[in-house]
């Protein structure tokens, strides 16, 4: 993104979600799509994809020259970015419009508890039955 590259190293997260830890990852929409489309099936299945929205442009841009951190050239590329990610949100299981940040945290953590609740993610430990 932007001249650089990530990653994020697949053993560490394979070893946390087979033991039930859930690994937060903060990536951009082609590492979302290469996760989503990974040929393991254990980190298709643990994988809950949030893409978190601006509310329009101008907020987005109003945020990063609050940021201070970035000229006015990248800045108007992040922008250039951002009208491309933004068209991938249907992509995403969850989609956040961004207000505050601690409004988008909670609104996160309301994700991540409805997700621990999905059947596919109970884990009976030593030998416990899950009853109704």
């Amino acid at each position: 993104m932007h001249g650089d590259f990530y990653g994020t190293l697949r053993e560490p997260v394979l070893t946390n979600v087979k033991n039930g830890v859930d690994v937060l990852i903060d990536i951009d929409t082609q590492g979302a799509a290469t996760i989503r489309n990974c040929a393991d099936p254990v980190i298709r299945q643990a994988l809950t994809d949030v893409f978190i929205m601006p509310p329009d442009l101008d907020e987005l841009r109003r945020r990063l020259r609050k940021r201070g951190t970035e000229t006015e050239e990248q800045i108007e590329r992040r922008l250039e970015t951002a009208v491309r990610e933004m068209e991938l949100w249907r992509d995403y299981r969850y989609t956040i419009i961004s207000g505050s940040v601690e409004e988008d945290l909670e609104k996160f953590r309301h994700i991540m508890a409805a997700e621990s609740y999905l059947t596919r993610r109970l884990r009976p430990s030593d030998g416990q039955t899950i009853h109704d």
